[in-house]
């Protein structure tokens, strides 16, 4: 089945950078939906950024004018570039894929990473 391998967490003092990777593991799929979600305490699960199948780019309007989300050298590794980041940023971000069409929502992607940390200090 389909694995999703996160790596680039950490943490970083407000304004730095840090830069997430997503790979798919254990299956070949001709297209995929991609994106990065987000959760921290008290708050609902929230899209960040996401590839879709044709190709469109989509990400999060609180965010897009620090983030940009591109593809990998691997096909269908999802990468998240974050600047300028804030501790409002800090949470855990998932790794979501789906196999088949897929909106910007979590209730649509069925394959999810761990999740990797980011705590961005004040």
């Amino acid at each position: 089945q389909l694995q999703l391998v996160e790596s680039g967490g950490g943490s970083v003092e407000a304004g730095g950078t840090l830069t997430l990777s997503c790979a798919p593991a254990g299956y070949s799929y001709n297209d995929l939906c991609m994106g990065w979600f987000r959760q921290s305490p008290g708050k609902e699960r929230e899209g960040v950024a996401a590839i879709l199948s044709d190709g469109r780019m989509r990400v999060a309007e609180s965010v897009k004018d620090r983030f940009t989300v591109s593809q990998g050298r691997t096909k269908n590794t999802l990468i998240l570039r974050m600047t300028n980041l804030s501790p409002e940023d800090s949470g855990i971000y998932y790794c979501a894929a789906e196999v088949t069409a897929c909106g910007f929502t979590p209730a649509d992607f069925g394959y999810w990473g761990q999740g990797t940390q980011v705590n961005v200090s004040s």
